[in-house]
C-alpha cells in the first residue's frame, strides 16, 4: 500500500518528520537548546594549560553517558583567552566534525575543543530525552554535515533539524525507562568484567609451570607431522566470492575464541579443487601467525557450513588429544607469557608475522593428561559463565534499541 494511502492510527498525527502522536509537537533544535561551539587556547603559552577547568577532546566522547573529568585541563586565563567557553553541568556535548554525533552529558563545568557542538537546553525540553533521541538520530546528523576535507555540522545546520518534542512528563518518564535499562546494562558489563579479572587470575595460576610438568615443543605435540601442524592455502583475490567453500579468515581468530563476521567469504569449489584445499574439522586448534597479537588461537566450531578452509596466514594444529587436551592449550595460546614467546620470534617489517617452523619450535610446559583436563574444565566453566553473562548483555542490548526506537517516536507511549 501507498504510504500516502496508509491510515493514521487514531490519537496520532502526520508531521513533516512522519506520524507521532497527537500531543507531541514538532520543534527545531535551535528551538529548545543554546548551540555552543569550543575553542583551543595557545598551546605555545604554558600559561593557558594544567589549570581546572575540564577541556574535553572528541575522542573523550561516546563510551561513558555522563563524563566529568577531561584528560588535558586549562586555567581560567585558557578559557579567556580562546573561543572555549565555560559550560554549566547538564549540557549535552555532540561531537560535530572527526565522528559525528558522539554524546555526553557533563556532570560537571567544563569546556572543550572545537569538535564540538554543545546543547544546553531550555525549559521546554529534559537534557536526557534529547540525549537518547539525537543517540538515534547520526544519520541525521550526517546528512546535515558538509566539507571537502572533512565533514562537519555546522551550529546553523544542527540547529535546524526537526524534531518530535513529547510533553516534559512524557519525556521525563521515557529517559527514566531508558536510563534504567542503562543501569542494568553497565551493571552486567561490570559483571562481565569482574569474572573475566577472576578467569585471568585463575588462568594465571592454573597455567603456571609446576614441578613434573613436561616441556614440549608444538611441533613435538603434532608428533612432528607436518599434516598435524599445517598452515592454510594461499587463497588470491580471484578465488574469493559470496557462496561456495567457506573461508576463515585471521579476522576470525580472536584471543582464545572464534570470532563469527558478518562479511562471510567463500572461495569458488573450482579454486577447492584447483588448489587442493585443506579442510578444517571441528575441534582443530587454528593459530593465526599475523598480527595483531600474532599467536592468538581458538578452537575451531561447528558452524553450520559443508567445507571449510583457512588462508595461509593460520596454522591447523592437530595435537595427539591422548598427551594433550585442545582446550587446555587454547588457554596457554591466551595468556601473557604465551604472547612474549611469539612476539620474541615475529619478523617482518610491513606486515608482522611468525613462520610457522619458528611458531612450531616455541616451547610450552604441559602436567598430564588428566591434569590438563581438570584445569580445561575449570577455565571452560568460567568462560560459559562469561558467555551467558554476554549473550544476557547483547539481549539487553538489542531491547534497549528497539525501545529507543519505539519510545522516542511515539509508537508505544508510556503516558
Amino acid at each position: 500500500m501507498n504510504d500516502k494511502n496508509k491510515k493514521i492510527k487514531p490519537g496520532y498525527k502526520k508531521t513533516e518528520i512522519g506520524v507521532i502522536p497527537e500531543e507531541w509537537k514538532v520543534e527545531s533544535i535551535g528551538s529548545v537548546a543554546s548551540v555552543i561551539g569550543g575553542g583551543t587556547p595557545s598551546t605555545s603559552n604554558s600559561k593557558y594549560w594544567n589549570g581546572f577547568i575540564n577541556w574535553f577532546t572528541p575522542t573523550e566522547i561516546g563510551i561513558n553517558k555522563y563524563v566529568y573529568k577531561s584528560e588535558r585541563k586549562i586555567t581560567e586565563e585558557g578559557l579567556k583567552n580562546s573561543s572555549a567557553r565555560l559550560l554549566p553541568k547538564g549540557t549535552i556535548l555532540l561531537t560535530s566534525r572527526a565522528g559525528i554525533g558522539d554524546l555526553a552529558i557533563l556532570n560537571k563545568e567544563s569546556s572543550t575543543n572545537q569538535g564540538f557542538q554543545s546543547l544546553i537546553v531550555k525549559d521546554k525540553i529534559f537534557n536526557e530525552f534529547l540525549y537518547y533521541l539525537l543517540s538515534i538520530s547520526k544519520n541525521l546528523l550526517l546528512e546535515k554535515a558538509s566539507g571537502s576535507t572533512f565533514l562537519e555540522i555546522s551550529p546553523n545546520n544542527l540547529k535546524s533539524i526537526q524534531i518530535p518534542l513529547p510533553p516534559l512528563p512524557e519525556q521525563t518518564a521515557i529517559a527514566t525507562v531508558l536510563s534504567d535499562t542503562d543501569r542494568l546494562i553497565r551493571a552486567l558489563e561490570k559483571q562481565i568484567a569482574k569474572k573475566r579479572l577472576i578467569k585471568q587470575g585463575a588462568m594465571q595460576e592454573l597455567l603456571k609451570p609446576k614441578a613434573g610438568w613436561e616441556v614440549k615443543s608444538l611441533f613435538e605435540l603434532a608428533e612432528f607431522k607436518k599434516q598435524l601442524f599445517d598452515d592454510g592455502d594461499w587463497i588470491e583475490s580471484e578465488h574469493i566470492t559470496t557462496q561456495g567453500i567457506r573461508l576463515i579468515q585471521t579476522g576470525n581468530i580472536g584471543v582464545g575464541k572464534y570470532v563469527e563476521k558478518d562479511n562471510k567469504k567463500y572461495i569458488y569449489p573450482e579454486s577447492f579443487l584447483k588448489l587442493n584445499c585443506k579442510v578444517l574439522r571441528k575441534g582443530d586448534l587454528l593459530i593465526c601467525r599475523l598480527a595483531e597479537p600474532a599467536g592468538r588461537a581458538c578452537i575451531f566450531p561447528d558452524i553450520n557450513e559443508t567445507k571449510v578452509i583457512t588462508s595461509v596466514d593460520v596454522t591447523i594444529f592437530r595435537p595427539n588429544r591422548e598427551i594433550s587436551n585442545r582446550i587446555f592449550l587454547k588457554n596457554v595460546f591466551s595468556t601473557n607469557d604465551w604472547f612474549v614467546k611469539v612476539y620474541e620470534s615475529v619478523g617482518g617489517t610491513t606486515h608482522k608475522r611468525i613462520s610457522r617452523g619458528s611458531l612450531g619450535k616455541i616451547k610450552i610446559s604441559l602436567p598430564t593428561i588428566s591434569e590438563q583436563t581438570r584445569i580445561a574444565t575449570i577455565l571452560s566453566d568460567m568462560d560459559s559463565g562469561i558467555e551467558a553473562l554476554e549473550k544476557k548483555l547483547e539481549k539487553y542490548r538489542q531491547i534497549k534499541q528497539g525501545m529507543m526506537q519505539n519510545l522516542l517516536t511515539g509508537k508505544i507511549r508510556l503516558v
